[in-house]
């Protein structure tokens, strides 16, 4: 039997029922496009994170390149953000026409080093995007601030925080904009593609809806330039059935963190750390170690898959190397991308499977200085 690192299958047996019947209710309602599912969802998830406006979208990429959109970035504009995120948080950027500029990451929590900002702020800086990576939020009262004295618009990536608090506000509340994912493998996860943009701004929330169909606000006539993207009423009517599942969701996530945390405190693991007045929802449990690579090796040799999250800061890809940035720019984001792994986290994992995994990696760790020795 082999330990995936994210199943998804367990899951879907246990909500069949809801599943099959949400997507059911969408087949027999004649509409597939922009009907009362996806404002219905659009509406709820908006509420849950605490704010008035929701704008479906076809993925959390899209979200954050049309949020761009939406604030007028474009050509000559710069948008700080980190080198340890996925490639979705620096393509959307380069998309709308803007340039990426990135801050390094804290040595503990990998998250944007708040500190940092002011020092990569120019004439041309527009936005941040801070990552609230892993499943916990940025600083962003600290964020805040220092965008205000600047005059910067702030969009708070989400794609890894559905849930996740930061000084008792939700992820995606703290900010101009907020983009979130829909994709499998989130906290909050559909059966495909999709995503959102969430804000307190009715003016941008009405631009939004514009941009996801082609500028338009009545069919066929185009009022500005727009794009295609659209959450469609399938996934919209399966979200909404799991939106009410979220919290038990994060609760069991929570659950799987703290037995990782009990019997991993002792094994030469660097373990996950909670910013101070964040709540952590765990869409990686991300471990560290120097030999990585042979503890990888290691657990697939015992049926067990980790996810690597990310091999690579985004400034060393060569699909990234116009912006002009060198091997050692970014030394934290650089280290961790050495070092990083995550456990197998959703909320179907087996506890009999957490136990091998835990095991596992003791057995390992404890070998280690033999194993290598002897390499």
């Amino acid at each position: 039997m082999t330990i995936k690192s994210w199943n998804y299958l367990k899951e879907y047996h246990d909500e069949k029922e809801e599943i099959d019947s949400a997507i059911r209710r969408v087949l027999d309602s004649g509409t597939l496009i922009l009907g009362e599912n996806v404002k219905k969802f659009e509406k709820k998830f908006a509420a849950y994170c605490g704010v008035e406006y929701g704008v479906g979208v076809n993925s959390g990429t899209d979200a954050l390149f049309l949020s761009l959109k939406a604030l007028g970035i474009g050509h000559g504009d710069e948008v700080i953000t980190v080198p340890n995120t996925a490639v979705p948080t620096v393509s959307a950027i380069v998309s709308a026409g803007a340039v990426p500029r990135f801050v390094d990451v804290d040595q503990e929590t990998y998250l944007m080093n708040v500190d940092a900002v002011e020092n990569v702020i120019t004439s041309r800086t527009r936005c941040i995007i801070p990552v609230h990576l892993y499943g916990q939020c940025v600083n962003m009262k600290g964020l805040n601030q220092i965008a205000l004295k600047h005059g910067l618009s702030v969009i708070e990536d989400c794609a890894q925080s559905h849930g996740a608090e930061n000084f008792s506000r939700k992820s995606g509340s703290m900010s101009d904009m907020a983009a979130f994912s829909f994709y499998p493998t989130k906290v909050l996860g559909g059966f495909g593609d999709g995503g959102m943009i969430i804000t307190h701004n009715e003016e941008y929330y009405k631009k939004l809806k514009r941009l996801r169909l082609y500028g338009m606000e009545e069919k066929y006539y185009s009022l500005e330039h727009g794009y295609n993207s659209r959450l469609d009423e399938l996934h919209a009517s399966i979200l909404l059935s799991r939106l009410g599942r979220l919290d038990q969701y994060i609760k069991r996530r929570r659950i799987l963190a703290e037995q990782y945390d009990q019997g991993l405190k002792d094994s030469g693991l660097v373990l996950p750390k909670t910013e101070g007045g964040n709540k952590h929802v765990y869409y990686h449990y991300v471990t560290r170690h120097p030999e990585r690579e042979w503890i990888i090796r290691e657990l697939e040799k015992k049926d067990i898959v980790v996810n690597i999250s990310y091999k690579w800061p985004i400034h060393v890809m060569s699909g990234y190397q116009s912006l002009g940035y060198r091997v050692g720019d970014f030394p934290v984001s650089e280290n961790a991308a050495r070092e990083l792994f995550s456990l197998p986290m959703y909320p179907s994992l087996p506890g009999d499977e957490q136990r091998i995994i835990i095991d596992s990696l003791l057995e390992i760790l404890s070998d280690m200085p033999t194993a290598q020795v002897a390499q």
